[in-house]
């Protein structure tokens, strides 16, 4: 069997990182499935600013849908420019960015929030948490519903003073970019967090991570990437640009690329909502439809299954033919996780524009968690779906709503749930499969492949290996 590019084996041994104590991330989403009305089946371009509906037709454009702003930003350094900017940037103030600020920095670099070129300026802020998106000088709209910011505290403030320009580092202190033209502007936490979270109840993930400690003002500027930005972490090969990506999907072919995001192991009922959905983009009249299977890779909260753990449980999915490797593209999306459920899948939909997808796949509570202090869940699970068809600056992106995939007793394999005999359904909550892999217990015969399942029990079970360590290496107390 062919070795495709963007599926290859994992290196091992993999870094894995420990579990949180309190594992309640759900693995095991309930999936629904159909054709949102605000479904168009062309690819062609929109007049900037209004919105185009057009009914199912034979004629469909064999094309990638254009990026936000008409092209793709790169903010990276060509290689002839590298050693002049790295020279500049060490005589420049420097900034030292914590790992989710270098992610976002990576964000901005390749072009995933085309058209932005940098970390927000004020007014570019004020549009995102206010309206969540910006205008265009052309009046033209685009969705952008996360802040993509950079904090600095008083002491960075005072240590840039009027300086124009500054350098940034990575945690290890290595040069990574230059912000020019730089804006200083306050950062209001609390009005941040409730307009992008709709609480500011504690224990928010990236709350937490990324914000409560970080500094009282934010600095917004134009970015230039001194390269690429790698993680060495034997993921590499597989964190793909949006314009990599436009150039696999022209190279195989694509007619329509379909996107799926995911933070979990992909289980059975993921693939079968995913090959159904490439079934109905065929019936359709397109005749290539690839699948961007596209993770998300940057800060996750503790108890998410790691991303190492989770490349490798998807490349046996491949390797296992649960999804056709000729048809599929697995790439890591090198965002952070918010959990900001309606808010952040706009997020998620609009960075898939930019790397060509037309068609976006979204489900129950995208982006969502429970309530942080509250037995409940932080958002209507079904606002985000609904948020999206009606998202300004989306209007371009097909949203694809889908139906409850649960494991069928009957039939013995994971399929979309049928009301008139619930009965026959099994619905396997994600902690309900975490004590399975804990234990050793095998899951319903159908609801994974069995190699993607080991992965994930060899994962709990090195869990529980370092957790004996711990407590044996623990000193006794009296």
């Amino acid at each position: 069997m062919a070795v495709h590019l963007l599926t290859p084996p994992l290196p091992a041994p993999l870094q894995r990182r420990r579990a949180g104590p309190s594992a309640s991330a759900s693995l095991a989403h309930p999936l629904h499935l159909h054709l949102h009305p605000r479904l168009r089946l062309t690819t062609s371009r929109p007049v900037p600013g209004r919105r185009t509906r057009r009914a199912m037709s034979s004629a469909i454009r064999s094309s990638l849908i254009d990026p936000d702003g008409g092209a793709l930003v790169d903010l990276v350094a060509p290689p002839a420019r590298r050693a002049a900017l790295r020279a500049e940037a060490e005589a420049l103030p420097r900034l030292r960015l914590a790992p989710v600020d270098v992610e976002w920095a990576h964000v901005l670099a390749e072009g995933w929030a085309s058209p932005l070129r940098g970390f927000m300026r004020e007014h570019q802020y004020l549009q995102c948490i206010h309206f969540n998106s910006l205008r265009l000088p052309s009046g033209a709209v685009v969705n952008m519903s996360l802040p993509i910011v950079l904090a600095v505290d008083d002491a960075d403030k005072d240590r840039i003073g009027a300086a124009p320009d500054v350098a940034l580092a990575g945690p290890d202190g290595q040069l990574i970019a230059v912000l020019r033209s730089v804006e200083i502007y306050p950062h209001n936490k609390e009005e941040r967090i409730a307009r992008t979270w709709g609480t500011t109840a504690p224990g928010l993930p990236y709350v937490d991570e990324a914000i409560t400690s970080a500094g009282n003002w934010l600095i917004g500027g134009d970015l230039e990437v001194l390269q690429p930005i790698k993680y060495n972490d034997g993921l590499d090969h597989y964190r793909l640009s949006p314009q990599q990506l436009r150039d696999e999907f022209d190279k195989r072919g694509a007619d329509a690329v379909f996107a799926f995001q995911l933070r979990n192991p992909v289980h059975n009922g993921h693939a079968l909502l995913m090959n159904d959905t490439r079934r109905r983009l065929l019936e359709m009249g397109f005749k290539n439809p690839i699948l961007l299977l596209h993770p998300l890779g940057g800060f996750t909260k503790a108890d998410d299954v790691p991303l190492p753990v989770r490349m490798e449980q998807h490349s046996k999915v491949l390797e296992d033919g649960v999804l056709d490797p000729e048809t599929t593209v697995v790439s890591i999306f090198p965002s952070p996780m918010h959990y900001a459920g309606p808010t952040e899948v706009q997020w998620h939909a609009k960075a898939r524009i930019n790397a060509g997808a037309n068609f976006y796949i979204v489900g129950r509570d995208p982006a969502g968690m429970g309530h942080p202090t509250e037995k409940r869940d932080l958002y209507n699970p079904d606002h985000g779906k609904k948020v999206l068809s009606m998202a300004p600056g989306l209007e371009k992106l097909n949203i694809l709503p889908f139906k409850v995939a649960a494991y069928d007793t009957v039939a013995k394999k994971m399929a979309f749930f049928e009301p008139s005999r619930s009965q026959d359904f099994l619905f396997i909550s994600g902690t309900k499969m975490r004590t399975f892999a804990k234990t050793g217990e095998n899951p319903p015969d159908g609801f994974m492949c069995p190699s993607g399942w080991k992965v994930l029990v060899d994962y709990y079970n090195s869990l529980q290996t370092e957790e004996a360590a711990a407590t044996a290496a623990a000193p006794a107390t009296v």
